[in-house]
C-alpha cells in the first residue's frame, strides 16, 4: 500500500549536512526544513487559523492526550475530524500523548501492555496503550499520528534507558498494527537512547526495519545542554533513511532549529513561541526582547525594525508593553503572532540558504546579530 504521507529530497547543502525537500501529506505539500505552531487542544493559543495560514504556517500540531480527555477524540471524529472541527485545510500532526503521560504525572505505572497513570485535571486514573493512542489519533484524523512511545527524563540511566527504548520498539509494532487507515493516515516511529550513540543506533535500526514512513528523534530538548543534542543529532540523523521525513520533537529556539537543520532535520515543533509570547517575551532579528521591560514604554518603534509581519508594520513596543503589562489578550495575540511569524520566516531564509549552498555562512550571520555568539548570550 502506498503511504499517504512521502518525503521528496530536492538537494543538500554542499556546505552542510542539511536537506531541502518537500513533505507531501493528504492535506497539502509543505516544504522543508519547517516549523510547527503547537495547538494542543486544537488551538494555537490566541491564534486563528486564518492568520496561521496568511503567516505560511504548513503543518501544525495538535496533541493527542489533551483531546482524549476535552472534548473526547468521539466529538471530533462526529465533527469530521480535526481539520474540520478546527477550520484548518492543511497539514496536522498528533503527538501520541506520550511525552504528557510521563511530564503531567507523577504516579505513574508502565507496564509491557501500557501507562497506568491520572487525569491532571482531575486525578481520574487512566491507562494509555499503544493500540489506544492510535485509536484516538485515528478518531482525530491527522495526517500524521506518532507512534506511542516511552519519553524518558534527562539524565537516565543506562540500563533503564535500554528497556525503555527496547520497550518503545515492541510498542512501535503494535502501532503500526493498530492503523485502521493506513491509507489516510501515517505513522512516525520515534528513536530513543538517550545521549548514548549505541542505544541510538541498536533504537534507530529496530525502528528502521519497520519502514515507517517518517522518524522522529524524541527524548531530547528534554533537560540535556545543548551540546548533547547537537552530538545525539550528528549520529542519529544518518542512521535515518535519506528517503523519509526527520522530525525533532519539541524543539523551537532559533539557534535549535538552524543547528538541527544543519545535522539533517526535516521537521520541528514547540510551545515555545507561543509560551513565551504570553510572558511578554519576543524573538527579534538582534535576539531576545522583553516588551515588559521599562525601557520600552516610550518606545514607539516596532517590535522588529527588519520584520514584515502585520504586527509589526502596524504596532508599538510601548502599546504591545501597555497591553502586555494591562494582561490584555490583545497584547498576546501580538506577541504569539510576531513570534511565530519570525520563525516561520527563519525557516524560510534557511531553505534559501541551503538552495544556495550557504547555510553555514548564513548561520554565522544569524547568531552575531542575534548574540548568540556572545560569552554571556541569553538563550530561551
Amino acid at each position: 500500500m502506498t503511504t499517504p504521507v512521502t518525503y521528496e529530497l530536492i538537494k543538500e547543502c554542499g556546505q552542510t549536512g542539511a536537506r531541502l525537500g518537500k513533505l507531501h501529506t493528504p492535506h497539502g505539500t509543505f516544504d522543508t526544513p519547517m516549523f510547527m505552531p503547537v495547538g494542543t487542544l486544537a488551538t494555537v493559543k490566541t491564534m486563528s487559523p486564518e492568520e496561521l495560514k496568511a503567516m505560511g504556517a504548513g503543518v501544525i500540531l495538535s496533541n493527542t492526550y489533551h483531546l482524549w480527555l476535552r472534548p473526547g477524540e468521539d466529538i471530533v471524529e462526529e465533527a469530521g475530524g480535526l481539520h474540520r472541527f478546527m477550520n484548518w485545510d492543511q497539514g496536522i500532526l498528533t503527538d501520541s500523548g506520550g511525552f504528557q503521560v510521563f511530564s503531567l504525572s507523577d504516579l505513574r505505572e508502565i507496564t509491557e501492555e501500557g501507562v497506568h497513570f491520572r487525569n491532571h485535571l482531575n486525578g481520574e486514573k487512566l491507562f494509555l496503550t499503544p493500540e489506544k493512542s492510535i485509536h484516538v489519533q485515528n478518531a482525530l484524523g491527522s495526517d500524521i499520528m506518532m507512534a506511542f512511545d516511552e519519553c524518558p527524563p534527562f539524565p537516565a540511566e543506562r540500563e533503564y534507558l535500554i528497556d525503555s527504548l527496547e520497550r518503545t520498539s515492541r510498542w512501535a509494532e503494535r502501532c503500526l498494527a493498530a492503523n485502521k487507515h493506513p491509507d489516510r493516515q501515517a505513522i512516525f516511529g520515534i528513536v530513543q537512547g538517550g545521549v548514548y550513540e549505541d542505544l541510538r543506533k541498536r533504537s534507530a535500526e529496530a525502528l528502521t526495519s519497520l519502514d515507517f514512513p517518517g522518524y522522529a528523534v524524541g527524548g531530547l530538548s528534554v533537560g540535556e545542554p545543548k551540546h548533547l543534542m547537537y552530538e545525539a543529532l550528528e549520529y542519529t540523523t544518518p542512521l535515518l533513511p535519506t528517503h523519509k521525513p526527520r522530525y525533532l520533537m519539541g524543539v523551537g529556539s532559533p539557534d535549535a532549529l538552524i543547528e538541527g537543520a544543519i545535522r539533517g532535520i526535516d521537521m520541528f515543533d514547540c510551545v515555545l513561541p507561543t509560551r513565551i509570547a504570553r510572558n511578554g517575551t519576543c524573538m527579534t532579528s538582534e535576539g531576545r526582547l522583553v516588551i515588559r521591560n521599562a525601557k520600552f514604554a516610550r518606545d514607539f518603534r516596532p517590535i522588529d525594525e527588519d520584520c514584515d509581519c502585520h504586527v509589526c508594520q502596524t504596532y508599538s513596543r510601548a502599546y504591545i508593553r501597555h497591553l502586555v503589562k494591562s494582561n490584555e489578550t490583545f497584547g498576546f495575540r501580538l506577541t504569539t503572532y510576531h513570534n511565530l511569524h519570525f520563525l516561520i520566516k527563519l525557516m524560510e531564509r534557511v531553505r534559501e540558504a541551503i538552495r544556495e549552498d550557504r547555510l553555514n555562512d548564513f548561520k554565522e550571520e544569524f547568531f552575531e546579530r542575534y548574540g548568540f555568539n556572545q560569552p554571556n548570550a541569553k538563550n530561551f
